[in-house]
């Protein structure tokens, strides 16, 4: 009799075990690799990437940024838990430019997660070569102030945002074809407010004669490009000026009547400040790490209208 007692006891204690094993092992719905509850984990380098993600991948994503609000992606270094949230990711889409960041840390973060799909989101961008000062003609031979190589910052283009969104839907719908429509739908929405945008800021530039506008770093390239603006960056291959370069700046904001310094806040003042008080104007924030791209490309046109003006 004892002993079988003995007997029930044990087998209840092996199911007991078993049954622990089994949770232990066995993945809970809703919270298997690549997703957070029911949302597709999707890991970007810069903040602007985010709202392009969010815009496409809406309430079936979730949104991991490398190079968090107020960090520079020219020097930003990813922290560990960082790294334990990229692993769990379904997808990686990069800038794929010549991003400070991506150059030096994209072999790290890729080892870190091998099953995840890498989505590359200058694909189909022609990109354009990087100058931190446009010259006058006089000024051609002076080599010591060009920064060669191609420009990285091919978000701050509203065109450039439409190509770099439609290669982020081709990527959600590769890791969740179940849900394509629902991607290309709000890909094809959000492509609309891009091309509304686009019109929108040809027509505030449109009156604007003097076309030439002082920037600290030369992030706006590409912005300059499509609405053929002329920028002049106070750096010098990414590093303070020097006297002889600074005078010159001064005497190019007065030739041609520049009374504005734009600066970015991930960028000390002191500089930029210099600039504005010796040409009698002053500093005007503007940012190209923003989340919401729309509205913050608008807020800068606005204000390169009012400066150049």
């Amino acid at each position: 009799m004892k002993k079988a007692i003995d007997r029930r006891i044990l087998l209840a204690a092996a199911g007991v075990v078993i049954l622990i094993v089994l949770f232990l092992v066995l993945p809970i719905p809703g919270s298997s690799e690549g997703t957070d509850g029911d949302r597709l984990i999707v890991a970007v380098s810069i903040v602007p990437q985010a709202g392009f993600v969010e815009a496409v991948g809406g309430d079936k994503v979730e949104v991991v940024i490398m190079v968090p609000p107020g960090a520079s992606p020219h020097a930003y270094e990813v922290t560990p838990a960082q790294m334990v949230k990229l692993s769990k990711a379904k997808m990686y889409a990069k800038v794929g430019s010549p991003v400070e960041f991506e150059l030096t840390s994209m072999g790290k973060l890729i080892a870190a997660n091998q099953n995840m799909l890498v989505v590359d989101c200058s694909e189909g961008i022609q990109l354009l070569d990087m100058h931190d000062h446009e010259h006058d003609q006089e000024h051609d031979t002076d080599q010591e102030h060009d920064h060669a190589g191609p420009d990285p910052h091919i978000w701050l283009s509203v065109r450039n945002a439409m190509r770099m969104v439609q290669n982020i839907c081709a990527g959600l719908v590769e890791v969740d074809p179940d849900n394509r429509v629902y991607y290309e739908q709000n890909c094809a929405d959000y492509l609309e407010q891009l091309h509304e945008l686009d019109s929108e800021i040809t027509e505030i530039l449109s009156g604007v004669e003097n076309r030439r506008f002082i920037v600290f770093h030369p992030a706006w390239g590409y912005l300059a490009h499509d609405y053929d603006l002329v920028q002049i960056a106070v750096e010098q291959g990414g590093k303070e000026p020097d006297i002889q370069y600074r005078m010159r700046l001064i005497d190019e904001a007065t030739e041609h009547d520049i009374r504005v310094v734009f600066l970015s806040p991930q960028h000390p003042a002191r500089s930029a400040q210099a600039i504005g008080d010796a040409i009698g104007g002053q500093v005007v924030r503007i940012d190209p790490l923003a989340e919401d791209f729309i509205d913050n490309m608008r807020a800068v046109a606005s204000a390169m209208r009012e400066a150049m003006q």
